[in-house]
């Protein structure tokens, strides 16, 4: 049977590079990063971008858990409330798949160093630090597998991740 692997949490805790290094670990599969659904300048949330987001989202997860060659689907996101998840796995409600979502946080202190770095990069803007920060208790109620990475390298991450899979 097929797997899809929901990894969520605020942004910043390490969601893609963690997921980069499960692709690493699951094999065959594909691997599907909700953020790149929303690559679009100007980047605007609205309700019809919402729609458009969301409707890609679901046409690639369906795309990838219909299609032969994989055996885990990796999906990463921003899923800060349950209705959002809900939302996705009920257009995907026709298909034959097992289901993992696993949560990542991190401690306030680290998650604001991760972003810090990545502010100091380029990368992200200085708003980003207050919003993550601000959503990170959203996920500590959240009924999934949690992995705190704080201290942890996306690598080992990976590991655990692959092996909680694997035995589900």
């Amino acid at each position: 049977m097929k797997k899809l692997i929901v990894i969520n949490g605020t942004m910043g805790v390490g969601k893609s590079t963690v997921c980069r290094e499960l692709t690493k670990l699951l094999t065959p599969c594909a691997w599907l990063d909700g953020d790149w659904c929303w690559m679009m300048n100007p980047f605007a949330v609205d309700d019809e971008n919402i729609a458009m987001v969301t409707d890609n989202i679901c046409h690639l997860l369906r795309g990838f858990l219909q299609n032969s060659h994989f055996e885990y689907v990796i999906f990463c996101w921003v899923i800060h409330e349950k209705a959002i998840l809900d939302g996705l796995l009920a257009q995907l409600g026709d298909l034959d798949y097992s289901l993992s979502v696993i949560t990542l946080s991190a401690s306030p202190e680290a998650l604001q160093a991760r972003l810090l770095r990545d502010v100091s990069a380029g990368l992200r803007d200085e708003g980003i630090v207050a919003r993550s920060l601000a959503r990170l208790p959203l996920y500590a109620s959240m009924d999934t597998f949690h992995l705190d990475v704080s201290d942890r390298s996306a690598a080992d991450a990976a590991c655990q991740i692959a092996a909680l899979v694997k035995t589900e």
